[in-house]
């Protein structure tokens, strides 16, 4: 059976230094290679550090980036870096050989000619190539080097896009090519899409055109880019960049290199060769205006400041070519798209409108739906290739045929035709037959219209994956306005949250009761808590608290505060096992939440942290109590204790946040229980494998009685720790007052010696310092500050 552990990248560009990182990130030991710099004078020749000099310095680079690159620093220990001249021959010892030099075919077939001499017989080799056909890159190889070589086309940055797009040539081995699908995924978490050897490939291809089409249409509009970037970003349920962001962000040259490339390899595109560069973007290119890596593009930054301390951003008018202050839209579609929550609902309303916002929709929809239809099967077989491969490079809520199902097909047909692009004759043919949608959902399971037999087919890989919106046609097990409980089949429940931001509220709370109440009076074998949406939670409702507290509402609090506490202690004694699946943030009270559960499947992905301390509180939903708890399981027999004490009780009084899944092992939010998922999509199968590997001999476990506590002597030390902090400057008058009320919940309170608490008397004294806090004036500054800026306050 074939396995990678040893992988050599050749090329420590942002590229090549990024994606060896992630191939560490996922435990590979990486030979990171670069060239000897050309400028090394006789005493530095021989001199091995001078010689690596170029790899050294952009590993280092990538390495202090933001994002971070790794997980963990840790990590970049499994990277060793040489140079292609003293360090080639190394490659031998490696299961995969991945090329990330400049894009030019010369300078790539010497490498390879290397690579086929030092390369062990059956190793994998692989060009991170966005552009240059991968079959012009085996002339003259072995036929074992033909045999294991192919495209393997990753996002910058490696570690956050999710694609990786395999493009093999007609002599690779298949079974290398299912092999690297598999791997892509499981291995290095991402979406794998299998590619034909075409011009920018899917993902680039089908992009690049789409954001043009808006270039071009905006010419004929007179739309502000600030009002096309709303529309054509959250709108449309994709990223905040839009599309005039996302343009400064990859750099004008660069796509306009990859659209006339297209236009020149493809003569039989017709859609791409009817694009035109408009006059504005002309004039980027001439200045030299490139985007945030030249300074200004669409957006240039200045130095002023508005009325509320944040720096004025110009965006260029279109029609003058001037920079301009933005000014608020009255557009009537965009007003419209901010007052509708769901997406699906939201873009057929625009796409339906009549202002010019909802003619940009209508057009540039209706373009891409004719487009991505005649690519099939040009640069892959079926429709949904291109929607992975569009969703996952580019971060879309939706791919191009999903969109097209939001709407309607006959109506994107209609749409498409009215605005002069017919749409491929399959898809004429496909309505013909009497079927309205490009997918279909039955019996939790998603299949797609396959064009070469005229019926559905199992979308490969769903199979393996639950995700919730495939249940959506089956009636709830229970529902409230903040979450459905799903049977996802074994006698397994998930709750999905679904309140704004998926923020914790009494609604979810009342869902999670009512969910184990079921679980455990029903004849179910457990329980996930897990959703799909971009963040597990944001944490509790923090208008709620600020309500209550600025209205001085204290026994309302101290009710929500209470039932906070029983439901995270509910779910670590429900009769049932509880496990929790992450992605995204996981903050606050969704961090206190999941340390309670019998598990948490986290992707890695998932940013965990109590970060109560920042808005003026300390954790009071049971996280405090948590921590005391395992501090306490952490002290082993003659240890000095005060070490391990002071570094929980920092994470909390910093509100340390992790940036990953394995860093939050680090901060003490994971601990053995829990297990990091490469792959986002499997949290919730992950999540469900566990329930039903826990409810085999499940019992639940006892209240704990037994919590070691330092008592004095631990506020003594973490007193002392908390003024070095305060007269280094590093801690404000407010931030101190915080801080103590942590380290007297974690140290037991004013107790003369060492002693064995109870939970619930953590949790009693935890609730008690929060309310207190809920009356402190600085505190209800930090909350209104917030609920305001969505940014902390220092004061």
């Amino acid at each position: 059976m074939r396995h990678i552990k040893k992988v050599a990248v050749l090329g420590s560009g942002i590229m090549g230094s990024g994606i060896a990182c992630h191939l560490a990130n996922v435990g590979m030991d990486v030979l990171l290679l670069d060239i000897v710099p050309r400028d090394l004078d006789e005493s530095a020749r021989n001199n091995p550090s001078q010689r690596n000099r170029i790899v050294n310095e952009a590993l280092k680079k990538a390495i202090a980036s933001k994002p971070a690159p790794l997980y963990k620093k840790s990590n970049a220990s499994r990277i060793k870096t040489g140079n292609l001249e003293d360090n080639f021959e190394s490659i031998a010892s490696c299961d995969w050989i991945i090329e990330v030099v400049i894009e030019r075919l010369d300078i790539k077939k010497e490498i390879f000619t290397k690579v086929d001499q030092y390369r062990a017989a059956g190793s994998i080799v692989s060009s991170n190539t966005s552009g240059i056909p991968i079959h012009l890159m085996t002339e003259g190889r072995t036929d074992d080097f033909k045999k294991h070589f192919c495209g393997t086309h990753f996002f910058n940055p490696p570690r956050y896009l999710e694609l990786l797009e395999i493009i093999p040539t007609d002599h690779t081995d298949p079974a290398l090519v299912d092999f690297l699908m598999t791997f892509g995924t499981n291995i290095l978490g991402k979406s794998t899409v299998r590619c034909k050897d075409t011009p920018a490939f899917i993902a680039n291809r089908v992009g690049v055109y789409a954001m043009s089409r808006i270039y071009q249409i905006a010419d004929d509009l007179d739309l502000t880019i600030g009002e096309i970037d709303k529309l054509t970003g959250p709108a449309l349920a994709r990223p905040k960049t839009g599309t005039f962001r996302l343009g400064d962000l990859v750099g004008h040259d660069t796509a306009a290199k990859v659209t006339k490339g297209i236009m020149k390899n493809c003569p039989n595109d017709e859609q791409a060769q009817k694009l035109e560069l408009p006059a504005y973007f002309q004039y980027l290119l001439d200045h030299e205006y490139y985007g945030n890596k030249s300074g200004q593009g669409f957006y240039k930054k200045t130095d002023e400041k508005d009325d509320k301390g944040k720096r004025i951003i110009l965006s260029l008018n279109l029609k003058s070519l001037e920079y301009e202050k933005p000014a608020k839209s009255s557009l009537a579609s965009l007003s419209l798209a901010k007052q509708i929550d769901g997406d699906k609902q939201r873009i057929r309303k625009l796409f339906d409108h009549e202002d010019q916002g909802g003619q940009l929709i209508r057009m540039s929809l209706s373009s891409l739906f004719a487009y991505v239809s005649k690519r099939i099967p040009e640069i892959t077989d079926q429709i949904h290739g291109i929607d992975t491969a569009v969703k996952a490079g580019f971060a879309w809520s939706y791919g191009p045929f999903e969109y097209w199902d939001i709407i309607g097909v006959e109506k994107g047909v209609e749409a498409a035709e009215q605005g002069g692009d017919a749409v491929a004759p399959w898809v004429t043919e496909m309505v013909k037959k009497g079927h309205d949608s490009f997918y279909k959902i039955e019996d939790g399971v998603r299949s797609f219209y396959d064009l070469n037999t005229g019926e559905y087919q199992i979308v490969p890989g769903s199979e393996d994956h639950i995700h919730l919106d495939n249940f959506r046609g089956s009636k709830p097990v229970f529902q409230n306005d903040e979450v459905i409980l799903h049977d996802i089949g074994d006698q397994v429940l998930c709750l999905e949250f679904t309140s704004k931001m998926n923020a914790i509220g009494e609604g979810i709370l009342t869902g999670v009761n009512k969910a184990l109440d079921i679980a455990e009076e029903g004849d179910w074998r457990g329980l996930v808590i897990g959703n799909h949406a971009k963040n597990f939670t944001v944490g509790a409702n923090l208008m709620m608290i600020g309500m209550l507290a600025f209205q001085q509402e204290y026994d309302q609090l101290n009710l929500a505060v209470k039932l906070f506490q029983d439901t995270t202690m509910r779910c670590r004694y429900s009769t049932i096992p509880v496990v929790a699946a992450t992605q995204g943030y996981v903050f606050g009270g969704g961090c206190e939440l999941i340390m309670h559960c019998d598990s948490a499947q986290c992707a890695a992905e998932s940013y965990i942290g109590l970060v109560e301390v920042g808005v003026g509180l300390l954790p009071g939903g049971g996280g405090t109590k948590e921590f005391a708890l395992r501090i306490s399981d952490s002290f082993f027999e003659g240890d000095v204790k005060m070490p391990t004490l002071i570094e929980y009780f920092k994470t909390i009084a910093m509100a340390q946040v992790s940036t990953s899944a394995p860093m939050a092992y680090d901060y003490g939010y994971l601990n053995a229980k829990d297990e990091v998922i490469i792959y986002k999509d499997d949290v919730i199968s992950s999540a469900k494998e566990k329930v039903l590997q826990l409810a085999e001999t499940y019992v639940a476990p006892s209240a704990r009685t037994d919590i070691h506590v330092m008592g004095r002597s631990g506020l003594a030390a973490l007193y002392a720790a908390i003024s070095s902090l305060h007269l280094g400057r590093y801690a404000s008058d407010h931030d101190v007052f915080i801080a103590k009320k942590v380290a007297w919940v974690l140290c037991g309170g004013d107790l003369t010696s060492e002693s064995k608490v109870s939970e619930q008397y953590l949790l009693d004294i935890e609730r008690e310092a929060f309310l207190s806090l809920c009356g402190e004036q600085k505190t209800l500054e930090r909350i209104q500050h917030m609920l305001e800026t969505n940014k902390p306050l220092r004061n």
